[in-house]
């Protein structure tokens, strides 16, 4: 019989680590919710002591999501272990995931620790958290810049102690699969007690290896458990894809003859959503989930296709959710109409109130777009969700002008607190006029570091999706909006990274 290997999702902790990536309370239920659907087995929805939010989150997610393992990572002391088990009070099953650097580089650098001190404080750590729980995993952080001697002592007094996961972390992506894999063989070979605990793989993309090593953790290694992130998002180069690693040991089960309880159906899904909340775009090449993943241009693949799919194709668009753009709903749609599409795409608003005003949206880009896609509805239900009454800038309206030859000219109207103000500026085109406009009165001195369009569906009709990405004093955040016009929702993106600046929400999360 072939062995199941455990799919654990981290896209709501390490993958939240990508600079500007940071997810409000109720955007991280909505993907918790729809990683359920999923089907993933451990969903680690944040690191609680990192902040007040984190916390809530991870409580809001414990409660709302029954069938996977709920997850918060901790540092190896007992603060941040309490913190963990408080957050994780109502979840269905839990799993305290704490972690201490072993490598030389990281223990004198960073923790300034002898190895006999993190010895003892990963022991202890793990004792600690078994009070609360009897599924802990244990994460030698840097492990494969670690001393393999040290390294075997470390995850044997953890094991000893009650860790029933060993996660084999590869922090900075240093690794390369032949000796990532061998060296987590290695271990399981030289530990004496390594048949105790579940071995697990956690790499980064930073060589561009991060699937390649951690499929060789599982081969050659016998790891059972990968952690992994939709579209692959993490920190610097990001983390080990969850859809390539799924549908590369589904699509050859011949070779890695192991079992996956993933609904496949649901990754596409999945990784939309994950890329309207983040605002990070997948990139058209993206193996699985990106737009030309199944597309044939060369004429020699395209009549293989014709004559047997199987010529060029080595899985099915519709095995991970792809399917033609199906019109679902248009402006003479009910509201019940689009409460049950709402729940058939996994997204619940919280009340009566929240699907009110999606729908109201909803019927205003009804009466200016004839054709609504899912991408559609998705983009609406997100640009509510980033909408708050609290909001400290909202748009009211605009007015631009544009003419070969000349310069851009924009009017903007917003409130600013319980003000509203009349902005104008002149710029480069339609966009940077607007932009200028609000900076009018705002003068944020905000950085612009990133401006991304992409169009939701195919047609001139579409909506454009605007990513707008900001720095001011070391935080970096994303704004995303959604209009048929592209100008206005280059706008909204432009207002809606502005409140999180504003915001003043600051987070700080390890790294592993």
């Amino acid at each position: 019989m072939a062995d199941k290997l455990i799919i654990f999702d981290t896209t709501l902790r390490d993958g939240e680590q990508s600079p500007g990536a940071s997810m409000t309370r109720d955007e991280k239920v909505r993907i918790a919710r729809q990683l359920e659907r999923l089907k993933v087995d451990v969903i680690e929805a944040g690191f609680a002591a990192a902040s007040p939010g984190d916390f809530e989150s991870i409580k809001a997610i414990a409660a709302a999501v029954r069938e996977p393992i709920i997850c918060s990572l901790s540092r190896a002391n007992d603060r941040d272990i309490s913190r963990a088990a408080e957050a994780l009070e109502k979840a269905q099953r839990k799993r305290i995931h704490t972690f201490i650097a072993t490598s030389p580089l990281h223990m004198e650098m960073k923790l300034r620790m002898s190895p006999d001190q993190v010895l003892e404080q990963a022991i202890q750590a793990v004792r600690f958290a078994r009070q609360f729980t009897d599924d802990v995993e244990f994460s030698p952080e840097d492990a494969s810049r670690s001393d393999f001697d040290f390294l075997c002592r470390v995850i044997e007094a953890v094991i000893k102690e009650g860790a029933t996961t060993i996660n084999f972390a590869d922090t900075v992506g240093y690794g390369v699969p032949e000796l990532y894999g061998n060296t987590l063989k290695r271990l399981r070979e030289t530990i004496p007690n390594s048949d105790k605990a579940i071995w697990s793989v956690h790499c980064h993309n930073d060589l561009g290896m991060a699937v390649a090593n951690s499929l060789a953790g599982v081969m050659i290694g016998g790891a059972r458990q990968v952690e992994c992130t939709i579209n692959g998002l993490g920190e610097r180069a990001g983390n080990t894809a969850l859809e390539e690693i799924v549908m590369a040991v589904r699509t050859r089960k011949d070779h890695f003859n192991l079992d996956i309880g993933i609904d496949t159906t649901q990754i596409v899904a999945t990784s939309k959503m994950v890329s309207q909340i983040t605002g990070f775009a997948v990139q058209p090449n993206k193996a699985i989930v990106g737009a030309n993943a199944f597309a044939h241009a060369s004429g020699i693949h395209q009549d293989g296709i014709l004559k047997a799919r199987n010529t060029y194709e080595i899985m099915r668009a519709e095995d991970v959710g792809w399917s033609a753009n199906k019109i679902v709903l248009g402006k003479l749609s009910g509201r019940n109409a689009f409460k049950q599409r709402l729940q058939e795409l996994g997204i619940a608003l919280e009340s009566e109130t929240e699907v009110n005003a999606a729908f109201a949206r909803f019927k205003d880009l009804a009466d200016k777009k004839a054709e609504i896609f899912d991408e559609d509805i998705m983009a609406v239900v997100a640009e509510e969700e980033h909408s708050h009454d609290a909001d400290h800038y909202r748009l009211v309206s605009i007015s631009q002008h544009s003419e070969t030859g000349e310069r851009s000219s924009a009017v903007v109207v917003m409130t600013i607190g319980d003000r509203e103000k009349s902005c104008i500026a002149q710029g480069n085109g339609a966009v940077d006029a607007i932009v200028n406009a609000i900076e009018s009165e705002v003068k944020s001195e905000a950085e612009l570091l990133l401006f991304s369009i992409n169009a939701i569906t195919a047609g001139t009709q579409s909506q454009g999706e605007v990513t707008i990405r900001l720095s001011k004093a070391g935080r970096i955040v994303n704004g995303v909006g959604a209009d048929p016009d592209i100008v206005v929702a280059s706008a909204k993106a432009y207002i809606s990274a502005l409140n999180k600046l504003h915001s003043k929400v600051e987070k700080l999360n390890p790294q592993i």
